[in-house]
């Protein structure tokens, strides 16, 4: 049984900082790209970050320099450090994760929202 379950999200002020949590169950980190999307209602969805295994990560342009995206095989986590944190950034943040032996996260941010498996989403709100 596939799971992942996101945590962390929260209302924060301008500047702060949170990391959201996103625990993987029944897949294996190894085999599978993953990433974080956002989505506020009325606007397109829109990926954040993405990563494999390997420890490659790509942002998309808002997010450099202020978020981290890592995995954490030993606990089987997906995590996102945000930084510096923007009004803009307010939105509800989804984990996600796709089978793939030659996916890179350069490739996968602009699809990260198709991916077959997925959280059910944490919200962030900066005011």
């Amino acid at each position: 049984h596939v799971q992942l379950v996101e945590s962390g999200g929260g209302s924060v002020q301008v500047g702060e900082s949170l990391r959201l949590s996103c625990v993987v169950e029944g897949l294996d980190l190894t085999r599978h790209c993953f990433g974080w999307f956002r989505q506020v209602p009325g606007k397109e969805r829109e990926g954040v970050a993405a990563t494999d295994f390997k420890g490659r990560a790509t942002y998309e342009d808002s997010a450099k320099g202020r978020f981290t995206i890592s995995l954490d095989i030993r606990v089987s986590t997906l995590y996102l450090q945000m930084d510096a944190l923007r009004p803009e950034d307010s939105a509800m943040y989804y984990c996600a994760a796709e089978r793939s032996p030659w996916l890179t996260p350069s490739q996968a941010l602009p699809m990260l929202h198709l991916f077959t498996y997925q959280g059910q989403g944490t919200q962030v709100t900066v005011s």
